[in-house]
């Protein structure tokens, strides 16, 4: 079985096992303190958010005349699975790139709590947090996957502080395609090997993770779910791109997301695209980041 859709990427990397608990401990050499001009030095560490407890944060920083551009992961990843990503658009585009692990993810404190069915949108109160902790005036958001929901939701609740938006293989409501691929990643998991893969960046998270994700998306309560009441408030600058092949979703997502909006995205379908079109094509995906950013923010 191909297992693309959850472990693509998912290689021991340098630091990868050290995420166990709510303990986070760094790599040699990193300072996970609290050091002054965060965003301007860059790095990485544990970035409180008044009222919503810490979450992992790392940094690659840029000219600071530039929006910066926030990550947003999807339903297993974490800023490690972004693997080089994110300094390819730092390179790319000249801005400052900024990860975070959403709590329960990753190098970010574990939660026990189920998802609720409104937890995508709910996302947009802890990336406004992150903005003000980080003192954001103008921030661009991108979003891959479960993310690209949450960048959306984000766009709106922050209004003009955000300058664009970019989704990557978002979803927009919860299609049979998506629940098929769900129920094959389930019946993935149960093998020892594939959980393991991914406890290497989840630790003693990845029940929950798993959970999170499968759980969420195959219950009876989330199968009504989707954006189309948001998106009828989504007014910012935005860049959809969509892989026609996505085993997650097929390309009623991004028409959906399109078609109720109230300003219309700029759509791209990759041709043959899966669900890491960053994995899949990176050079294409970084240009048209790139391009899109330098037109609009």
């Amino acid at each position: 079985m191909d297992y693309q859709f959850a472990c693509a990427g998912m290689e021991q990397e340098e630091g990868a096992g050290d995420n166990t608990g709510v303990t986070v401990m760094a790599k040699p050499g990193t300072d996970m303190t609290e050091p002054t001009g965060f965003l301007q030095k860059g790095g990485e560490r544990l970035l409180p958010l008044p009222g919503l407890g810490v979450v992992y944060t790392k940094i690659w920083p840029g000219d600071p005349r530039k929006a910066p551009l926030l990550l947003l992961h999807d339903s297993l990843g974490c800023v490690a699975l972004w693997r080089d990503f994110p300094e390819q658009l730092n390179v790319a585009t000249g801005r400052t790139v900024i990860a975070y692990d959403r709590p329960g993810f990753g190098r970010s404190p574990n939660r026990a709590d189920p998802l609720p069915v409104s937890f995508v949108e709910d996302e947009a109160t802890e990336v406004a947090a992150l903005c003000d902790a980080l003192d954001l005036n103008r921030v661009a958001l991108l979003g891959h996957s479960v993310g690209g929901g949450m960048a959306l939701a984000s766009a709106v609740a922050l209004g003009e502080r955000c300058v664009a938006v970019i989704t990557l293989a978002a979803q927009a409501f919860v299609e049979e395609r998506t629940r098929c691929g769900i129920e094959a990643a389930k019946v993935a998991f149960s093998d020892p090997a594939q959980r393991e893969k991914l406890s290497r960046y989840h630790g003693d998270k990845t029940d929950w993770v798993l959970a999170a994700w499968i759980d969420t998306w195959l219950g009876e309560s989330f199968s009504d779910w989707n954006l189309d009441q948001l998106l009828s408030s989504m007014r910012r600058p935005w860049l959809c791109l969509h892989g026609d092949a996505d085993e997650y979703g097929s390309v009623a997502h991004p028409l959906r997301l399109n078609d109720q909006a109230a300003v219309k995205g700029e759509l791209r379908v990759l041709p043959g695209g899966g669900h890491f079109p960053h994995r899949e094509n990176g050079s294409l995906v970084v240009e048209a980041v790139r391009g899109f950013l330098q037109e609009k923010a």
